[in-house]
């Protein structure tokens, strides 16, 4: 009986190997691909990306002098946490960039059931999924991931409303689809054209949620196709659609802004006080800028007046201007065609956009001074202007339809290049909001 040379055995295990090895390599390959793609690792910062950058924005609320935390640090307890909102002064998370975040959104468009139609952009067939996996940081402080147990937590037997234009019905789409990743909610009401009026129940934790339409805060009449062909405000005048739920309401998110620019008539005290845009009417041309001023001081004086007085306390953000995105003709394809957000320093806030988000905060200082009279009266301006400015990547664009290129491209594509898609970068709204209240919540058990 012949002996198999053992170098000859190993010959053919060689041969063996190389002529495997690349049906190997070919099976690998779009299992890593598939995982970079959805899983990101993190990118590195450059030493510039890690220091402070100085901005035209001017701040009204003081920095937190603590460093911020590595994104790989464990998160730290509790109690070591609350000592550090208690001890540190307010963080304004208006300083910061956007940095990749390999841990994406806490939902997607078919775990929540609550996304209107027009911004559920990965149902809808957006096929870059890149502007998923971007967080915000501050400058000069932490800001934590959305923990939808400890909002529950913080605001157990509360009524939180939504009040405002589409941009604060996009916020509280955004809340509702985080919360629901621990509670779902209950529809409990609704009401008015496109459901503008509607109400959630989260029976786990007996907390409301609700969102009222007012695009202006005060009384209006909209433009319509069997009425005028411009708004009418009242700026002197709450909108009691909103207003005479004032005393069961425990937290008020305010969003104005986009409505404003439309054509108008403002009357105040009874009479005309002038108009926007209103060729043929005759009226004084008067712009919007003071007109959205008074609207706000007019929200803001009732909301501190009425709950002054019925010793339940409020909680009040005002949520300044969000900028829209078009670039180009707003009903041609790519109209809003970035798929990163800009680098710090691409984008400045100015005009239109500086001016608005100014007034919001003026008028919100100007409340809380107001409001220091009283107890239980709480304020903040809730300022995303920059953070949201440097997203361009974030709206549905022609992805607000489904599938907008199943046929090709076609020569008219409408845009919506104003809202953003949930989930999205209206999300970390919701996280600020969050770590606010908890900062609140630290310091009133200190002050016990």
């Amino acid at each position: 009986m012949g002996v198999t040379s053992p170098l000859k055995g190993q010959s053919h295990s060689r041969s063996f190997t190389r002529k495997l090895l690349p049906y190997v390599l070919y099976a690998l390959l779009p299992i890593a691909v598939f995982r970079f793609y959805f899983h990101p690792f993190p990118f590195p910062l450059s030493t510039s990306d890690q220091l402070p950058h100085p901005n035209r924005i001017i701040l009204t609320t003081s920095s937190s002098s603590s460093s911020s935390s590595s994104s790989s640090s464990p998160p730290p307890s509790s109690f070591s946490r609350e000592e550090e909102i208690a001890n540190e002064t307010p963080c304004n998370y208006t300083y910061g960039r956007w940095v990749h975040d390999k841990m994406g959104p806490l939902y997607n468009g078919t775990t929540c059931g609550t996304i209107k139609e027009g911004q559920n952009c990965i149902t809808h067939g957006r096929p870059d999924l890149g502007y998923l996996y971007w967080r915000w940081q501050p400058s000069q402080c932490n800001l934590p991931r959305f923990d939808p147990n400890t909002f529950f937590n913080l605001l157990s037997n509360k009524h939180i409303a939504f009040v405002g234009d589409s941009m604060a019905r996009n916020q509280l789409e955004s809340l509702l689809c985080m919360l629901a990743t621990a509670s779902y909610p209950n529809l409990v009401y609704k009401n008015g054209e496109d459901n503008k009026f509607r109400r959630w129940h989260f029976a786990s934790h007996n907390i409301t949620v609700s969102v009222y339409w007012s695009p202006f805060l005060v009384k209006g009449v909209e433009k319509s196709k069997t009425g005028p062909d411009h708004n009418e405000l009242y700026v002197d005048v709450v909108d009691e659609r909103w207003g005479s739920d004032l005393e069961h309401i425990d937290m008020v998110v305010l969003s104005i802004g986009h409505w404003f620019l439309h054509p108008a008539v403002y009357y105040e005290g009874g009479s005309v006080l002038g108009c926007h845009y209103c060729a043929g009417l005759n009226h004084t041309e008067i712009g919007f800028y003071d007109v959205m001023r008074k609207a706000i001081k007019t929200a803001l004086k009732a909301i501190i007046e009425r709950k002054s007085t019925d010793g339940n306390g409020i909680d009040v953000f005002l949520t300044s201007f969000s900028p829209s995105h078009f670039e180009g003709e707003w009903d041609k394809a790519g109209a809003c065609p970035k798929t990163k957000p800009y680098e710090e320093g691409e984008k400045m806030v100015e005009g239109m956009d500086a001016d608005m988000r100014s007034i919001a905060i003026e008028e919100m200082e100007a409340a809380k001074v107001n409001a220091k009279q009283f107890k239980g009266l709480r304020l903040e301006t809730l300022d995303v202007t920059k953070l949201s400015l440097m997203r361009p990547d974030g709206h549905p664009g022609p992805y607000m339809y489904p599938f907008p290129f199943a046929n090709g491209v076609q020569e008219h594509v409408q845009n919506d290049c104003v809202h953003w898609c949930l989930p999205g970068p209206i999300d970390t709204w919701n996280q600020i909001v969050l770590e606010v209240i908890r900062r609140w919540s630290v310091v009133s058990k200190r002050e016990e």
